[in-house]
């Protein structure tokens, strides 16, 4: 959860999530459906089911994964995530290398050199972070390590003041201190689009997204106008909704439009679209923004 959100904006979730599951049997035995209702509004919904996944064979094995290598043949399971479970549980004496240790490491050996990518930092970063590693607690070394990124050694306005290692850190006097690492960001891409806002006696025309759509797999949103059944009339102008998803930014134009006695007909050809009672939204996960979206403009009576 924390690896794309907030900590204080993922709290609230976890602890609805652990109030859930607390433990791999509830999770395993929960339904889909269930398990990315509690997700909803994260985003990325592949962890959720690869959580689940890892969950149900984590109980069928036999022995239990212990080691970074064993950990990391598991659903949903990478480098950073296996070394931080090994260090930390299991006492492994493995490097987790995250965001903030790569800024940290990068300040403290004066790196200039361009990365193309975060991934190609970590890769670079991670030799090195794992020559630091003790062999007692290592688990409490990658912590603290992480915990300096990201409360000392800060992207704007570092406080090197306060930083345990400062006398060490090569970048420290350097003008161009915030700028290490040097990373290529992606360009930002520019996507426009419009939804339909189409209500009918009181159920709202819902687009679910397709199980290998990535990091939107099976969640509902407004459709989109270009992908309507149906011939449709200039739309009405409701809403202009922005959100953002990694480098894309998107206008969501949502445009409402009159029933057309044909669409239940239609959308029986295209299982990917529901007329679903507004009664019925809580119980199917929605895309956080649009969720919002539906929300207010259904305070706002546009039928």
């Amino acid at each position: 959860m924390a690896q794309q959100t907030q900590i204080k904006t993922m709290l609230p979730y976890f602890e609805r999530w652990m109030a859930r599951f607390p433990d791999f049997r509830a999770l395993a035995e929960a339904s889909e459906a269930e398990v990315l209702k509690h997700w909803e509004g994260l985003g990325y919904y592949s962890r959720a089911r690869n959580l689940q996944k890892l969950a149900r064979l984590y109980l069928a094995a036999d022995p239990k994964p212990t080691s970074r290598r064993q950990w990391q043949t598991l659903p949903g399971i990478g480098p950073y995530t296996s070394a931080a479970i090994a260090s930390i549980c299991f006492g492994e004496p493995v490097a987790v290398v995250d965001g903030n240790v790569v800024r940290l490491l990068a300040r403290l050996t004066g790196s200039t050199e361009p990365y193309k990518s975060n991934a190609e930092a970590v890769r670079t970063f991670t030799g090195i972070a794992g020559q630091l590693v003790p062999s007692h607690n290592p688990g409490d070394h990658n912590q603290a390590m992480m915990e300096m990124g990201a409360t000392v050694c800060l992207k704007r306005k570092p406080l090197c003041t306060l930083c345990p290692v400062n006398r060490f850190c090569k970048s420290r006097d350097s003008a161009a201190l915030e700028s290490i690492p040097l990373i290529e960001r992606k360009a930002t891409e520019h996507v426009s689009l419009e939804r339909a806002w189409i209500l009918h006696e009181g159920a709202l025309l819902l687009h679910r997204m397709p199980d290998d759509a990535g990091q939107l797999a099976g969640q509902y949103e407004l459709p989109r106008v270009d992908a309507l059944p149906l011939s449709v009339s200039k739309g009405t102008p409701l809403a202009l909704k922005t959100r953002s998803i990694t480098n894309r930014r998107i206008k969501e134009h949502i445009l409402r439009y009159p029933f057309d006695p044909n669409l239940p007909t239609a959308i029986r050809q295209k299982p990917d679209l529901t007329l679903l009672p507004v009664d019925e939204l809580p119980n199917v996960t929605l895309s956080g923004p649009h969720r919002r979206w539906i929300k207010e403009l259904l305070t706002k009576h546009y039928a």
